[in-house]
Order: structure tokens, then sequence, then C-alpha cells
């Protein structure tokens, strides 16, 4: 089978779109939703319809640090920026859409996999794995073979052997990685709304469980637009600029 993992979708509709068209194009048959529907962008309601409706259909969905802030209000140590959108979030989603988000797991197990948004050992606490000993704390966290995680927004793949010893690597986008079932995995597929790693292209990520190969994407999409709409809805202009440039 083959599995999307999209993450950090933030409100992003054209980015979505183009990501979505790509799994679906690329064989894609179950999607699973790593958090932060919203957040940063302008299309928030259309975003949380569309996770929605894959979840409706099978898909996996867990809640993101933007999606519990929307629903229960930010946090005190969220950037200003983060705050003023989840307010102007808020405004913008149906009683229905809020219930949706709050429903949203903050991990879910599917065999040997862990879908979780920020880690494995304090999911709640929405703390980066930032680096190799972050990345190993969370495989610690587990038993999990497999754990897919968003929240930092580059893509990243991180292993741990049996004997302990730990490696990273930053993935080359199209090359079908295989994942050795000696190893314990985790990856991040990188944010499908909001890249920061000075590619504005979208990123997700395809598991194919049957060849044990995991292919990272970046998908072009038109930035352009999705950063007009930013300014257009009086959305903080740094956002618009992170679109365009991707960091």
């Amino acid at each position: 089978m083959k599995l999307a993992l999209v993450t950090d979708l933030h409100a992003n509709r054209e980015a979505v779109t183009a990501v979505m068209a790509h799994a679906e194009n690329h064989g894609a048959q179950r999607y699973a939703f790593l958090g932060d529907y919203v957040g940063y962008g302008a299309d928030p309601a259309w975003v949380v319809d569309l996770v929605r409706e894959h979840v409706a259909r099978g898909a996996i969905a867990v809640r993101g640090n933007h999606d519990e802030a929307v629903v229960a209000g930010p946090r005190p140590t969220m950037v200003a920026d983060a705050r003023r959108v989840v307010e102007w979030t808020r405004e913008r989603l149906s009683a229905e859409q809020l219930a949706f988000l709050a429903s949203c797991p903050m991990s879910a197990i599917d065999g040997d996999q862990l879908f979780v948004h920020a880690n494995a050992y304090a999911p709640a606490g929405w703390n980066y794995i930032e680096g190799r000993t972050k990345a190993v704390r969370s495989l610690h966290a587990t038993d999990r073979r497999f754990t897919f995680c968003g929240h930092t927004h580059d893509p990243m793949l991180f292993h741990l052997t049996a004997t302990g010893k730990a490696g990273d690597f930053v993935p080359t986008p199209g090359m079908p990685i295989p994942l050795s079932t000696q190893r314990h995995w985790l990856a991040i597929p990188g944010s499908a709304g909001q890249p920061r790693d000075g590619n504005p292209a979208a990123c997700y990520a395809m598991f194919d469980t049957d060849a044990s190969t995991l292919t990272f994407h970046r998908v072009a999409y038109d930035h352009e637009t999705a950063a007009a709409k930013v300014r257009a809805a009086g959305l903080p202009e740094a956002l618009a600029q992170r679109l365009i440039h991707g960091n």
C-alpha cells in the first residue's frame, strides 16, 4: 500500500491542492495527515474540510499545535504572528470544523507505524525534533518500527540500529529510500504549506508499506497566489514572504 504522509498544511490551499494531486498521480492509496492544518495561511476552512473528508474515507489525522491553539487558545510561548493568525482563523471556522480539530488525537498507531505531530516522548509538549539527540529520544519512546511526525518544517530522516547507533540525513527528493526492518525509523516529511529550507516547493512523503521504501517529494505550486491571499486577508507580510522564499 502507498501511504501519503502530509503535514503542516497551514491553511495553504494552493500548496495542498498541488500535493494531493501529485500524491494521487503517484498512486497514493491512503493518507496520513500529521497536524497543523491551520495557521499562517489564508484558507483554513478549505483545508480543514479536505482533511475531514479524507478522514471520513479512512485517512489518519493527528492534532498539531496550531490546531490545538485554535481550539483551546494559544500558549504564551507562541510567537506574535502565529497568535494573531490563531485569532483570525478561529473567526473563520464553523463549530463543526472546530469540533473536528478538537477530535483529532495527539497520536495514532496503525500496525508498526506511529503518527504524531511533534514527537513520541511528549506529544502535547510540542517540542521540536531539531537533531539526532531529540530524534533518538523519540525513537526510544515507542516500540513502533516507523515514526512519522511533522512540526519541524524541513524534511529529515533518522534511524536507530538494534545496537543503539543513530544516524540522520537530508533526503533527496524523488529517490526511494529502503527502510530496513532491522532499524527503527523516524521521518519528517517537511511542510506541505510552509517550507522553510530555502525552497518554496511543497513537501510530502510516500511510504510504500509493501516495498518498505520511503520517498520524499517536492511539488512546485503557485506560491505567489498563496502569498497574495495572505496579504489580502490582512495577515502579517512576513508570512507571505515565507511562502515566496521558502524560509
